[in-house]
């Protein structure tokens, strides 16, 4: 994402140049490789896209994922995580039924 904004980002910049240039800001900071590498840093967002349901921003992050050297084990290994961590909440509130 380093460079690349959301579309949704890009279409603000019109609308409210003063708020697009902060987002850009934040988006090149949580981006930009510091402690976490660039392909560390696409895993973990296509994961929070996973689990947030957001078909086009997992589409676009996976295809920049695997700009940066992901494999496709890495990706499904990501989906999974993101299955377990989303699906926990299913277990926990399911077993209010049993009370």
């Amino acid at each position: 994402m380093h460079g690349d904004l959301p579309w949704f980002v890009k279409d603000l910049k019109e609308k409210d140049p003063e708020f697009f240039d902060y987002l850009k800001q934040v988006i090149e900071c949580a981006m930009t490789p510091s402690a976490l590498d660039e392909k560390t840093k696409y895993l973990i967002v296509l994961a929070l896209d996973v689990s947030k349901g957001a078909a086009e921003g997992v589409k676009i992050l996976s295809k920049k994922a695997r700009e940066h050297g992901v494999t496709e084990q890495e990706i499904r290994e990501v989906v999974r995580l993101a299955y377990f961590v989303s699906g926990m909440d299913v277990i926990k509130t399911s077993l209010s039924a049993f009370e």
